[in-house]
């Protein structure tokens, strides 16, 4: 999987309210809420702020009595890179293609994609793709092994959050349904 440790520095700004408390856990905090479960184009999805080393020097900005520290912390970072290949559990399945739980992010992979058939048939009661030639079938719950084709960053408040969009691909050579993959390698043993 694509995770990352980052180490990172921001400023805290410590309330006068919080001021008898531990510093480093008013900053973890701060920190926490700031960062964790959110997509950064830089670092990608930020699972967790894992510690934080506060200096213990602090500015006072004139007519605010806060304080503000200097912070260095580590992040773990969930980022895909193009190419990349990944397995995953397929979360949901419409008409167009199936969406893939890979970490703590989805990902996207059209009908088109799922298999190296022409013809992939959308079955609606089990919410499944039956290749027409093979019958192979792939819904929810199956394991899959795939491969990274885009990772874009879109915005969705105003510039503000960002939306990490991740496509796929299981055409190609090691890549499909795990439960496939297996029995080729036992066709060849």
């Amino acid at each position: 999987m694509p995770f990352r440790l980052i180490e990172a520095e921001d400023y805290v700004r410590i309330h006068p309210s919080e001021f008898g408390k531990p510093l480093e856990d008013v900053a973890l905090a701060q920190l926490r809420a700031r960062y964790e479960g959110r997509v950064f184009r830089d670092l990608g999805y930020v699972v967790a702020v894992l510690n934080a080393k506060v200096s213990r020097e602090g500015i006072i900005l004139f007519g605010d009595g806060s304080t503000y520290h200097k912070a260095v912390f580590d992040l773990l970072a969930f980022t895909p890179l193009d190419g990349e290949v990944v397995h995953g559990i397929v979360e949901t399945a419409r008409e167009v293609g199936v969406m893939v739980r890979i970490g703590p992010v989805l990902g996207f992979i059209n009908k088109i994609h799922l298999m190296e058939e022409p013809n992939i048939l959308f079955d609606a009661s089990t919410k499944s793709f039956i290749g027409e030639r093979s019958r192979r079938k792939i819904g929810v719950g199956d394991m899959v092994r795939a491969r990274i084709t885009g990772v874009s960053y879109v915005a969705q408040k105003e510039g503000i959050d960002l939306a990490m969009r991740i496509t796929m691909t299981m055409r190609g050579p090691g890549l499909g349904k795990l439960e496939w993959l297996k029995e080729k390698k036992a066709k060849k043993a």
